[in-house]
């Protein structure tokens, strides 16, 4: 087990493993239809969905906080290593986010026309895709093009530089502020509280 859990790699097919074995052991009883075609589709959004938020909670509640208690000689680690890894996991979660979101609407009648016209009962699907697809819009051309400024990755005088790293974090606030509304459509829609 040991092998298994010192690597990411193996660890994370270790965990396809056990959803096959979860999938076979259920046996004859899966109908291989439309439902079933969109439970998986439903569970790679919510895969990738807690990538997303889970690496924008990390942001906001332990990285911008910790910083200014990080002595001044440790924080090219966070900079130049820990920072553009998570911010790539960060930014392609949130585009696989918005794909399986959106096939996954285009498997339900009215989930995708509802994404114009708010029409009841998909009010509340509507206005999460809505808000998950500004969150991703943030994600791709606010706040990782100004933390390539803000970390270094692309060079720009100083003034500069915290300038964009302060609107990389007001945007990343913004999303996390927009992520509770989001996740509350999402459920509702499924669970009627909308």
């Amino acid at each position: 087990m040991g092998a298994i859990l010192q690597s990411l790699g193996r660890t994370v097919a270790a965990g396809v493993v056990l959803v096959i074995v979860l999938v076979l052991a259920a046996g004859s009883g899966i109908k291989y239809d439309h439902a079933w075609g969109a439970f998986v589709m439903r569970f790679l959004h919510v895969a990738s969905g807690v990538m997303w938020v889970g690496l924008l909670y990390y942001f906001n509640f332990v990285q911008i906080p910790s910083m200014p208690k990080i002595p001044d000689e440790q924080k090219p680690a966070i900079g130049k290593v820990i920072a553009p890894a998570a911010l790539f996991w960060f930014r392609w979660a949130a585009l696989s986010t918005v794909v399986t979101g959106l096939l996954l609407a285009s498997m339900y009648d009215g989930y995708l026309g509802a994404l114009l016209t708010f029409a009841r009962p998909f009010t509340a699907i509507a206005i999460g895709m809505w808000l998950g697809a500004i969150m991703a819009f943030n994600v791709w051309f606010i706040i990782w093009p100004n933390q390539k400024k803000a970390l270094g990755i692309v060079t720009v005088e100083p003034a500069e530089k915290a300038k964009a790293a302060r609107l990389a974090m007001l945007t990343s606030r913004f999303n996390t502020m927009l992520s509770l509304p989001m996740l509350y459509c999402m459920v509702a829609q499924q669970n009627g509280g909308l």
